[in-house]
């Protein structure tokens, strides 16, 4: 046969194998393409043999497009299944199986991922051919969000041949929790800022207009909007401070530090508070110097929130203890109150911004609700961490650890 025929035999016979490499559904696409190639020679072969075309076998074709396509998924950002025209999970890459541990491969979506949203989306997917998104939410073992997104690959024939469907999940528990949390904290501040802003305007209004002779009231009306004023200024102050922590955050203080020194600044200052509520305050400082690395005013500000707290919302005629634990790493400094405690489902709360066990004793004692955000900030920035201890109707026990400088400045490790 001539080169001509020849090549046309040969590009038939390539344009099979590519098939087979495409079409990955149609198994025996490759051969199909060579047998029609040979058939095509022995039709327009005048004379002589016709060379040897010899494919490499199916299932090795098979296994390196599986390996090629696990390969693909594992390199993707996100959780990733790949399925076949009825649902059931072809292969999917790590990222699925952590998130999803109880999907299998050759079983059905639905046995792992059983919410019914994300599942009419693939069936509709598969079946029409447009991508759909949707949002998967789990509550078990903890609470997470997923993106979910489900396309078809490939084209419907007949009988569904080429069909495969793609479904990605990408984890947006922390974007979702961050939004909720951007929400809530301008609900808050602006609430907090208006109700004693209100007050004030009411009492002011009051003064200007049917009071604006009466003497009384305005001893009685003043007094008050001074507070509110204070109020909202100790509110826009946490608020400024706490900003400028988070815009620090990753900056690491450099300061040499004496944290003993710092805690006894901070009792000798809030002695008067505790004599006016009949709070003993009792410091035991440690048994030798501790040096850390730190903003001594950011310091100084983490402990007057938590000796302070400890003070109010202690039972007065009992005391506050003011104790160390220290080893060649780290220092603890432990604050004790024996007040009413905290209920254990409150604990895990306690640091977000304006969460308050009771609102009105806390706005009685003159708290904004920022607080302990405030120390969990600055706890943070010093990579130091919080415990909260407390059973109720014993008392509350917080406890600071920070890590330790050696005697030439450098952490212990």
């Amino acid at each position: 046969m001539s080169g001509r025929r020849w090549a046309l035999v040969a590009a038939l016979g390539l344009a099979g194998v590519g098939l087979w490499i495409l079409a990955l559904p149609v198994a025996g696409a490759g051969l199909i393409g060579i047998a029609t190639g040979v058939a095509l020679a022995r039709v327009l072969r005048p004379e002589g043999p016709m060379p040897s075309l010899r494919p490499a076998p199916a299932s090795a074709g098979r296994s390196e497009n599986a390996a090629a396509i696990a390969s693909l998924l594992e390199a993707l950002p996100d959780a990733a299944i790949l399925l076949d025209r009825n649902a059931r999970i072809l292969t999917l890459n790590g990222l699925a199986l952590q998130a999803f541990p109880a999907l299998r491969q050759g079983a059905p979506l639905s046995l792992a991922l059983r919410d019914p949203q994300v599942l009419a989306s693939v069936q509709a997917s598969l079946s029409d051919g447009i991508a759909r998104a949707v949002e998967l939410a789990e509550r078990v073992p903890v609470e997470r969000v997923f993106a979910c997104t489900a396309a078809r690959l490939g084209q419907a024939g007949r009988a569904g041949a080429g069909v495969r469907g793609l479904v990605l999940l990408r984890d947006v528990s922390r974007e979702k929790a961050v939004e909720t949390m951007r929400v809530d904290f301008i609900a808050n501040a602006s609430h907090e800022l208006r109700t004693p802003l209100a007050s004030i305007l009411g009492f002011a209004e009051t003064l200007m207009g049917p009071a604006s002779d009466d003497a009384a009231a305005r001893a009685r009306f003043l007094p008050i909007m001074a507070e509110q004023a204070r109020r909202m200024a100790r509110l826009v102050d946490d608020l400024l401070s706490l900003s400028r922590i988070e815009m620090r955050q990753h900056q690491l203080p450099k300061d040499r530090v004496g944290l003993d020194g710092v805690v006894e600044q901070t009792v000798t200052t809030l002695a008067g508070l505790a004599a006016d509520r009949g709070v003993v305050l009792r410091h035991t400082p440690p048994a030798e110097a501790v040096t850390v690395a730190g903003d001594r005013d950011e310091l100084l500000r983490l402990f007057d929130n938590l000796v302070e707290n400890a003070i109010k919302y202690g039972h007065a005629g009992k005391a506050v203890d003011i104790a160390y634990s220290l080893d060649a790493r780290e220092v603890a400094v432990h604050i004790r109150d024996y007040g009413p405690g905290i209920d254990p489902l409150h604990l895990p709360r306690l640091t977000e911004r304006f969460y308050r066990i009771d609102n009105a004793l806390s706005r009685a004692e003159g708290g904004t609700g920022l607080g302990l955000a405030l120390v969990k900030h600055i706890l943070q920035r010093h990579r130091g961490r919080l415990g909260i201890a407390s059973t109720p109707g014993k008392g509350a026990c917080f406890s600071v650890t920070l890590p330790r400088l050696g005697t030439a400045g450098e952490r212990q490790s």
